[in-house]
Parts: structure tokens; sequence; C-alpha cells
């Protein structure tokens, strides 16, 4: 997607050379590498197969990475190499370590608060699973009108250490059961990749009304007829990965609509991230209530949430102490960079301890 729309875009820019790196065993694919080391190709967009070994850079300039959540810490860092390129990182729900990163003033920021125009808010309805038989009815109306929907499920099959309802269960009770009158498919990772394309194609097309799927389809669908996103087992996902599934509706200038399904129990957390969903469609405002929730992680390592070691601060509540605690840091590095002042012995042999050997991971 990302690359028929960069070359269209630059189409008026002649002599530029565009590639397209993807993963597996396909022709021209060494040639192409070996483009890539000379400098022959300008511009690669690409999967995690850019992150590889054998893909060397002549020149790094810039690196783009197009939905930042999906990649880790040691992803990023080797992608960037030795070449320490301008780095640019989008998502409509940034990482807790990498929004506690802007709090501290290490990345600058620019936000995308308003829809294309056209478009209008999806609508967000958190319900029990009781409730289903009306959020059922509800989706019919959508089906009669043309418009299509995606119901997604946290799991391809029945487990039988895991009472959650799984996606090929639900796919046969509604193409049987509930909607056998309107055309459905079944979506997972498991299924070959021309498989799955020929079930999108369909479902993009119209030809199919609803996709049962996993979480595959959480980012680079866009099917603007599609208007109502079910999620079964709402509680089970994180607030990233609910907000990225409702922005598959909402596609087009048709009101939309998100229906988040709870089972019990439902722990506090699970019901706090349910009315954030239903509270907001502002991913900065979910992405800030994510890092409230999980923690920032490890800025010196590799783990993207999780709590800090902080014995007091509160990194969300505390912002304006922490921003005055990093003006003063700065103000010791410019008098003293490698703290070998008396007054700054202490923290020399902490750097050195902990810190030294992992600054590098700190950039990414």
């Amino acid at each position: 997607q990302n690359y028929l729309g960069i070359k269209e875009f630059l189409s008026n820019q002649p002599g530029l050379n565009i590639a397209l790196l993807k993963g597996g065993i396909y022709k021209g694919k060494k040639k192409m590498k070996e483009q890539i080391k000379s400098g022959e190709i300008d511009l690669v967009i690409g999967t995690h197969a850019l992150i590889q070994k054998d893909i060397e850079f002549a020149k790094l300039g810039i690196v783009a990475i197009d939905e930042q959540h999906r990649f880790g810490v040691e992803q990023r860092a080797r992608l960037s190499g030795d070449s320490y390129p301008d780095l640019l990182y989008l998502s409509a729900t940034p990482i807790p370590r990498s929004l506690a990163m802007t709090v501290y003033g290490d990345l600058d920021v620019s936000v995308l608060d308003e829809l294309p125009p056209g478009r209008k808010p999806v609508q967000t309805i958190w319900k029990s699973a009781k409730k289903k038989p009306e959020i059922y009815a509800a989706i019919q109306k959508q089906l009669e009108a043309g418009r299509q929907v995606y119901i997604v499920c946290p799991l391809i099959e029945e487990s039988e250490k895991i009472d959650l309802l799984d996606a090929e269960t639900l796919h046969k009770k509604i193409s049987t059961e509930i909607f056998p009158q309107f055309k459905s498919a079944l979506l997972h990772g498991k299924m070959k990749t021309a498989e799955k394309d020929e079930i999108m194609q369909y479902f993009k097309n119209g030809k199919t009304k609803i996709l049962v799927s996993t979480t595959v389809i959480e980012v680079g669908i866009d099917v603007p007829n599609a208007t109502v996103m079910m999620i079964e087992h709402a509680e089970r996902f994180g607030l990233s990965q609910l907000h990225q599934l409702r922005g598959r509706v909402g596609r087009g200038s048709e009101k939309s609509f998100c229906y988040l399904i709870g089972y019990q129990p439902i722990s506090a957390e699970g019901r706090e991230r349910l009315s954030t969903m239903q509270a907001t469609n502002d991913g900065f405002a979910i992405a800030e209530k994510d890092l409230e929730i999980r923690g920032p992680g490890d800025f010196f390592g590799t783990a993207q949430s999780g709590m800090p070691n902080f014995k007091h601060a509160n990194i969300v509540r505390d912002q304006g102490l922490l921003k005055q605690a990093r003006l003063l840091a700065f103000e010791i590095v410019q008098k003293d960079k490698d703290f070998l002042f008396p007054e700054n012995k202490v923290l020399n042999k902490i750097y050195a301890k902990h810190y030294k050997w992992r600054e590098k991971l700190f950039e990414f």
C-alpha cells in the first residue's frame, strides 16, 4: 500500500529509483539487495525484511517507521545501523516507552488530530456478552443497508486451556445461525498469503459482507464500506490494539460503530481500558492512558512498557517535575560531561555501572 502510494506521489520525479522489499524468496530479490548496498535504489519501502543482517545501505539518510508499535527497540536500532539517520516514527497509538520519551523532551512530536475530510468519528459502545442479541440486531440493519462488518476474536481455534470464543467457532455460528443470508468469510494468520489476499480482495470488492478474523486485520486494511467493528473478548486486548482495530472502520463517509464485547470477570484494569475506548477517539489520549496503566518501560533497555524504578515520582502526574530534572541534568552535563568534578563522583559511578553499555538503546 505504501509502495504504490509513494510511487504515485513521486511519479513527477524522473530518475528516482523506488523499490519494494518483502520477506520470502522471489525473483530479483538478490539483485535488489545489491542495488540497496550500492546506492542505486534511492528509496526502499519494506517489511521487517529490511532489518535482516544481509541488508546494507550505501548512505542511509532517513528512516520512517510506520506502525512503530509493531517494532521492538533492538529492531529499530538495527534498522538505523551506524549511519545515524534522521528517524521518523508514525503510529496512531505510540508505545508507552516512546510517549514517555516525548515527556523527557528526547522526541519531537507532531500530532495529527483531525479526521480526513468527510469522515465521521466512530461511535464506540461497550456491552456485556449477554447483550449480544441487541448488537446483532444493530449489525443486521447495517448489513441490510449494504454495509460490511468485521468481527474479531482473540483466538483462531478452540483451546482446552483457555475458555475464549475462537474465530473458527464464531464463523460457523455467524454463517449458519446468525446471518446465514449474508456471505461471510474467515481470516487468520495461519493461512497462506495467497489465500489471505484472496479473502481480503473479496471483502474489499463487497462480495463478502462479514469478515470474521483474528487481529491479523489490525493494520493496513482500508475498506470504506465497512461500518461495523465487533470485538469479542475486548477485555483481553490492550488499548493500542483496540484503537488500531477500531481504525479499520470509519474510513468512508457513513457513520460507523465499534462494539466492544466484554466477558466476566473483567479486571479493574480491563474496565479502565474499555471505559477509555468508549470515552475518546483520540489516539494520543489513549496512548497517555496506556502509559499510565502499563508504565513507560526501560529507556536504557528493550522493555517498551512496565513500571519504572521511581521511588516517588509518577511519570504522567509529575511531568512538570521531570522536566525540571531534565533541565538540571543538562546543566550538569554541559559543565562536566565526563562527571569528573568531585560533586559528580556518585553520578560517574552510577552511570558506569548501570547505563554506559545500554546508552545506545535510549535513541530508539
